[in-house]
């Protein structure tokens, strides 16, 4: 048999009847997922604005995934395992970050043309995000209203709500290897979003006067500044994103649009890791 030129040939081992078998489009359920693009419009670029949102909510997905196993793992006294898992939020947050490229090609003239069919519906509604924020310490109970029509999202966020966030879980961890966690930390009311505690800043100093005194800790201290830095990252890409599209409009869901997210960016989860560098070198 003669080949073509630029062609590459079946290899006699590649399976090619699926009939019974598992397929890598089974696998992944392709057809649920390539299906789930349904455009209201037919403008060019309403799939690329679903894409966009579609793969950030797989990826957030994944980060509450990652981010439940750390905290579990922190109350576990894994603490190295731990940090593997945070490395990969990271990694997501990265990606997430690097995605606002792709739907600012998207000029504010043609999101125009197809934003209102929109509606109500926001990345404001996001349960997902919201349940990252509440992993990460960032407790609001006024926004499980937001979600009073979806039960599973709501019972998502109402149980996050009442679980220790990943701080928490970071801070009991230090707590049980001798570090003079305050007690009143340690009994806090998790539902409430945590606000910066100047107790903790001397606790911190000792970690970064000393660092190999506990290395693991150093570095869970270095990794937690990385993690809220990515945030932030991904929190300012969208902010710039959604200002190059719409301006100084208010967002479909209600909100006042850019001047609502820049606000997030005042928003800390870990503010005693940052305030203690003041100290640090003095």
């Amino acid at each position: 048999m003669s080949i073509e030129q630029g062609q590459r040939p079946l290899e006699s081992g590649v399976r090619t009847d699926f009939r019974d078998a598992m397929s890598y489009g089974s696998y992944l359920r392709l057809d649920l997922v390539l299906g789930a693009q349904q455009p209201l419009s037919t403008h060019h670029d309403e799939l690329l604005f679903i894409v966009q949102h579609q793969t950030s909510e797989l990826w957030l997905k994944l980060m509450l995934h990652e981010l439940r196993s750390a905290r579990d793992l922190l109350d576990a006294d894994q603490l190295s395992w731990s940090l593997k898992r945070l490395a990969r939020v990271k990694r997501i947050l990265e990606t997430m970050t690097e995605q606002w490229a792709v739907l600012a090609t998207m000029t504010p003239s043609e999101y125009g043309e197809f934003r209102t069919i929109l509606g109500p519906s926001s990345g404001f509604q996001s349960h997902q995000y919201r349940a990252v924020e509440f992993l990460l310490g960032n407790k609001n109970a006024d926004m499980l209203k937001v979600f009073a029509a979806d039960p599973p999202a709501s019972a998502t966020l109402e149980t996050l709500l009442d679980e220790p966030s990943l701080y928490d879980a970071f801070l009991r961890l230090l707590a049980r290897r001798g570090y003079p966690i305050p007690k009143p930390i340690l009994d806090r009311d998790v539902r409430k979003a945590w606000v910066e505690d100047p107790e903790l800043i001397p606790v911190f100093e000792g970690v970064y006067d000393d660092p190999a005194a506990a290395w693991d800790v150093y570095e869970a201290c270095e990794d937690l500044v990385d993690l809220e830095d990515a945030f932030q990252f991904w929190r300012f890409r969208h902010l710039k994103t959604v200002q190059r599209m719409i301006g100084t409009q208010p967002g479909t869901g209600g909100s006042s649009g850019v001047p609502f997210l820049r606000r997030a960016l005042d928003l800390t989860f870990f503010p005693e890791l940052y305030s203690v560098r003041a100290r640090i070198g003095g």
